[in-house]
Parts: C-alpha cells; sequence; structure tokens
C-alpha cells in the first residue's frame, strides 16, 4: 500500500512536534484518485506553533485537515508508512478529538451539552504530549456566548502555565484570529 500510494516513513521523535509536509488525507485521496487531493503542511510545536487556528467557510476543507493530522499521527505510531512527502512526528500520548454534532437526548443532552462534557474532558486530561482537534466550539449556542467559549478554551490551552497540548482549532469565529497578536504559540 505505501509504495502503491507513494506513502514515506516518518521519522518519530521523543520531541513534542508534528511537521507534515505534502500531507494528504488517506482515505479522501483513494476515493478521488492519485493526484486530486490538494497536499497541505501542518507545523505544531509547544512553543511558536502550539496552536494553529483553522477559520474557512463551510466545506473548506477544515474538518478533512483535521482529521488528516489524526490520521497521519495514528498511522505513524502504529509502525505504518504516511500520505506525506516529509513528516517528523513527535511521539503522542492521545488524541483527543471534538468533531461533529452528537446528542444524548434519553438522557437530557442536547448537542451542545455533549459539545461541552467532552470538550471538557479533553481539557481535563490533556497533556503537552498530547494532540488536540477541535471543531467549531461553540457553535451550539448563541454567537457572543459561542465565541466567548471559543475564546476562553483558546486562551487556556495557550496559557503558559497549562498543558499547552499540540492543538488544531477549526473555526468559524473568525475574530479569533486576534489572539495570535496577545498570545505566543
Amino acid at each position: 500500500v505505501a509504495l502503491r500510494r507513494q506513502y514515506l516513513r516518518p521519522e518519530m521523535t521523543e520531541e513534542p512536534v508534528l511537521q507534515i509536509t505534502g500531507g494528504r488525507h488517506p482515505v479522501v485521496e483513494a476515493i478521488l484518485g492519485p493526484g486530486k487531493f490538494v497536499e497541505n503542511d501542518t507545523v505544531l510545536d509547544r512553543d511558536t506553533h502550539q496552536l494553529l487556528l483553522l477559520t474557512a467557510p463551510n466545506m473548506s476543507g477544515k474538518s478533512v485537515n483535521l482529521r488528516q493530522t489524526a490520521l497521519i499521527v495514528l498511522l505513524a505510531q502504529i509502525g505504518s508508512f504516511v500520505p506525506a512527502q516529509q513528516a517528523r512526528i513527535g511521539i503522542v500520548d492521545r488524541i483527543f478529538t471534538r468533531i461533529g454534532a452528537a446528542d444524548n437526548l434519553t438522557l437530557g443532552e442536547s448537542t451542545f451539552a455533549v459539545e461541552m462534557i467532552e470538550t471538557a474532558q479533553i481539557l481535563h486530561y490533556a497533556t503537552p504530549r498530547s494532540l488536540l482537534l477541535l471543531d467549531e466550539i461553540g457553535r451550539g449556542t448563541s454567537t457572543s456566548d459561542g465565541l466567548s467559549i471559543a475564546r476562553a478554551i483558546i486562551e487556556f490551552l495557550v496559557d503558559t502555565d497549562g498543558p499547552r497540548p499540540r492543538t488544531l482549532f477549526a473555526t468559524h469565529f473568525h475574530e479569533l484570529t486576534a489572539l495570535a497578536d496577545d498570545y505566543t504559540g
């Protein structure tokens, strides 16, 4: 499979980094066919690129990028080759995802409640070695409340006294891009 799909052996390291050049989503690429998936790069570390904020309209590829990153990291950690031109991947202790909408109405949990419960668990258990993939946090409530929730979560994740896990944060709240002026990483 690696030879046929042009995967490469990633460099694994103990350093908390994630450097993917020319990454591809293995499932989407398999469906589209060779050469049709637009390759992309991802750089995460604990210092200068600890949290990447992805903001764009619906159907622009934010969720695909999050899932692609998780799949590449997971493949690398199980000893597989990965769909990329180059990959240097620091070992992760856990991959946390908060992607998609779900509810548990039989227990009285709305979509927003489930999102908040899952996000709280992620924030509680994340370590400096974790990889977090957060998609549209705060979207299930009013705009101002959702923006405040998303901002508070980002501020917690980049806090120098916190765990500072490698994080991809996809959002429609483009206002959050201004946080780059206030926080390093």
